[in-house]
This record gives structure tokens, sequence and C-alpha cells, in this order.
């Protein structure tokens, strides 16, 4: 079982992960985002994008109606469906599906993000939440019968509204189901890398009882991204790694041993 979570980046090579995945034997879940879409729908549409910081120094984006609305455009439409028509166009027989859809991923919403404005603590609510649960039936029916489900937000709430959620807590909620050997997170950067401004040096090996200090000196999206992938390791026998997600052969890359191993 493999689990891969495509960045959404514009340098991402769809193309090269599809022809790379029509190689590879076994069940596949595929976990896509699509910030850089996104970001450029809601200016287009004149729809403002927020980003909230919290006490404890995690970023996410403010997600209103209107938000959640670009996101749908973005991620759930073109993103998704390009994805899937490049893995179809590579004999990858891909079904796109979001935490909605046969309420593939449940989650709950969360009562309030904690954050600092003009030296005063508030609370933030918006249409967000942490994934609890995913339809293990509706997942088994598809990986039982070949198909490679291609997996990203909005999630479904306890309400049974669409709420977005960050997709390396979907990954991680996704792997506590599945069990995968391996989850692979393809990004814009040769793996974790020491310094961020060096694209040289990439870390090669990041124990596990490394991860919390990694986690703490990180900062934007890795740091977030460091905290959902310390809960997938921290107990269980799963590989994460890091790796490349623009180079020709991205899923090759990384079973060649390139990027970052964590675990």
């Amino acid at each position: 079982m493999l689990v891969i979570k495509i960045g959404g980046g514009d340098a991402i090579n769809l193309d090269g992960i599809a022809c790379d995945l029509a190689t590879v034997e076994g069940p596949k879940v595929i976990v896509h985002g699509a910030n850089a879409l996104r970001d450029r729908l809601a200016e287009r549409l004149g729809v403002e994008k927020r980003i909230l910081t919290s006490v404890s120094g995690y970023a996410s984006v403010y997600s209103d109606p209107e938000l959640i609305d670009v996101m749908l455009m973005a991620y759930a439409g073109l993103r998704n469906k390009r994805i899937v028509e490049s893995f179809q166009s590579h004999g990858v027989n891909a079904v796109g599906l979001t935490g909605l859809d046969g309420a593939l991923v449940r989650g709950m919403r969360n009562r309030g993000i904690r954050v600092r404005e003009g030296g005063k603590t508030l609370i933030k609510r918006d249409f967000s939440g942490k994934p609890i649960a995913v339809n293990r039936k509706l997942l088994g029916l598809l990986l039982d019968n070949e198909f490679v489900p291609v997996v990203t937000v909005p999630i479904i709430d306890e309400r049974n509204v669409a709420i977005n959620s960050e997709n390396d807590d979907i990954v991680a909620v996704l792997s506590a189901a599945l069990e995968p050997e391996l989850v692979v997170q393809l990004i814009e950067a040769a793996g974790f890398l020491e310094d961020e401004n060096d694209p040289g040096s990439v870390v090669a090996h990041i124990p596990r009882a490394d991860l919390a200090r990694r986690e703490k000196e990180a900062s934007g999206r890795m740091k977030r991204k460091l905290m959902a992938i310390r809960r997938l390791v921290g107990s269980g026998s799963t590989r994460v790694v890091i790796a490349d997600g623009r180079s020709e052969h991205p899923v090759a890359d990384v079973l060649a041993g390139k990027g970052t191993l964590i675990g």
C-alpha cells in the first residue's frame, strides 16, 4: 500500500508522477493540494485570502464561505480533474473524490483558532476542522476493484457541511486506516532542507525522536507538515519520505532512495 501526497504548487510534475505510478504495482491512494491555483482564482474573483497564525505558531487559511467556494473550484474541480486526466492518460484508473463524496473523510469543525491581533488574544471561527475518520467501506470498494482514489478537500463535518482541512492531516487519518508501508510527500524542494534558503541542504534522514525538535524549529507550511508527520509515525511502522515533486520521475526517485526519509 502506497499513499502519496501531491503538493499544490505549480511546479509539481503531474505527468511524471502519473507515468511512474503506471509502473508501480499494488494499491495506491493519492491526496493532493491546489494552493497555487486557489490563490490565482481568488485573486481573479476578488476574494481576499487571509492567513491566520495561531498563538502556537501554526499558519492556516481563514476559510469563510467565499473561500470555500473558491476552494471547491480549485481543489475539487480543476486540479482534481486534471490529475485524474493525467493518470488516465498513463493507464492509471483514477477516481477523483473529495472528503464530501460518500462521506469519505469525516471531520470535526474547529471550535475556534486562538490568534494574537493588536496585542490581544482572539478566537477566530471559520469553516475548517480536523479529519477524524475515513469511510473504509468506500475506500475498500475502490481499492479492491483496482481503482486509484485521488482525494482532496473539502471534508464533511459533524453537521454534514463542507469544511476546509489540512491535506497533511487527511494523509495522516488515511494512513491510520490503511497502514501503508510508505507515505510519500512530493513538494517543491528536493526534500527537507536544513537551510530553507539552500536547495542543496537536503537532510537524508530524520529519526522519529528528532521530529519534535525539527517541528519546533520549522516555520510556515513545513511546520504544520512536520506536525502531521510526527503524529503519523508516532506509532506503527509506516515510513515517510519527503521528496521532489518537480523532477522528471518523482515517484521513481523516491523508490530509488532520494529525498528525506522520516522514521
